[in-house]
């Protein structure tokens, strides 16, 4: 089951991995693979996600029934920081096996769900356990949204040593043409730089463009 399902991470907070997440479902739609998207743990709203909401925005859609059912958003907090903070300020633990059960439905019945993350894989989501703890602990391939912006090429080489050390597979790398901090010198270079690495270093894993759509950013 876990194969169906992509976790779907970035290198800072604030990198396209929502819009990253949308497109990707999108594209595999229209490729004929029947593909949801679901929010790991949403901060910041209250009843509805944002993210999920974006999500079908790019995806062309409008809110689909396991939307409504919240399977796709189990888990909201009211105040916009990391899940540990944001559960704790709500005065609500997080319920880890409603997140999952929800997953395991979703990837029933579809053929790929691609599981948004909250930032980095190094952030909180309890005071005892890491993204990467949850990611490891369920054995999902990761696709980790990247830029072209300054420090990139740092903080990209930092999460994929940490995928390596903690034996996650990453499926891919997936890079946000649509990032307006990027410089385009620094950009075409990062591209050329993580394009010779990862056949070095993660020889199984696939690169993906996530280009702009008209009237999306």
């Amino acid at each position: 089951m876990s194969l169906k399902i992509y976790f779907v991470s970035g290198i800072d907070t604030a990198i396209g991995k929502t819009y990253a997440t949308g497109f990707l479902a999108r594209s595999w739609n229209e490729q004929g693979i029947r593909t949801i998207t679901q929010k790991l743990i949403q901060t910041g709203n209250v009843d509805v996600s944002e993210d999920i909401e974006q999500h079908r925005m790019i995806m062309g859609c409008g809110l689909l029934p396991e939307d409504h059912d919240k399977l796709t958003m189990p888990e909201i907090f009211s105040y916009p920081a990391s899940p540990h903070l944001a559960s704790e300020l709500d005065r609500r633990s997080i319920d880890f096996e409603k997140i999952q059960q929800a997953a395991t439905i979703l990837a029933e019945r579809y053929d790929r769900v691609l599981l948004e993350g909250a930032g980095g894989l190094m952030v909180p989501l309890t005071r005892d356990m890491l993204t990467i703890d949850y990611i490891a602990a369920h054995d999902y391939p990761v696709i980790l949204v990247t830029s072209g912006r300054l420090g990139s090429i740092n903080h990209t080489l930092l999460s994929l040593e940490l995928l390596k050390q903690r034996k996650v597979t990453l499926h891919a790398v997936a890079f946000n043409h649509t990032d307006d901090h990027q410089d385009q010198t620094i950009a075409m270079d990062t591209i050329q730089y993580l394009k010779e690495y990862l056949p070095q270093y993660f020889p199984t894993a696939v690169w993906l463009d996530i280009p702009k759509l008209a009237g999306h950013a």
